[in-house]
C-alpha cells in the first residue's frame, strides 16, 4: 500500500520541479516583425548613447530622475524583446537522469 502511495506521488513531486516562464503584461507591446525589432532596437541603443553623451552635472534632480527612468524602461523592453528559455532546478535533474539512463 505504501509503495502504491509513493508511485501516486512521484508524478506529482516531480511536476513540481518543472516551472514555465512568467510573462509580464508588457509582453503585448512586443514588435511581431524581425525588422521592426531591429528597428526598435537600433533606436534605443542610439538614445543611449545620446544619454551617455549628456552633462549630467547641469541637469536638474527631476531631469536626472527621469532619465534614470527612460533607461530602466528601455533595459525591461530590450529584456522582453530578447526573450529566453527558462529551466527549473528540478527539470535539469531530470534532464541529467534521463541522459543517465539513456546513455
Amino acid at each position: 500500500m505504501k509503495l502504491r502511495k509513493l508511485f501516486c506521488l512521484l508524478p506529482l513531486l516531480l511536476l513540481m520541479g518543472i516551472s514555465m516562464p512568467a510573462f509580464s503584461s508588457n509582453s503585448n507591446k512586443k514588435p511581431s516583425d524581425s525588422t521592426s525589432l531591429a528597428i526598435r532596437s537600433e533606436q534605443i541603443l542610439n538614445r543611449l548613447k545620446e544619454i551617455k553623451g549628456i552633462d549630467r552635472s547641469t541637469l536638474s534632480p527631476t531631469e536626472r530622475k527621469e532619465l534614470r527612468k527612460e533607461v530602466k524602461d528601455m533595459k525591461k523592453e530590450m529584456k522582453v524583446a530578447k526573450g529566453g528559455v527558462y529551466l527549473s532546478v528540478g527539470a535539469i535533474i531530470i534532464i541529467i537522469l534521463l541522459l543517465i539512463l539513456i546513455l
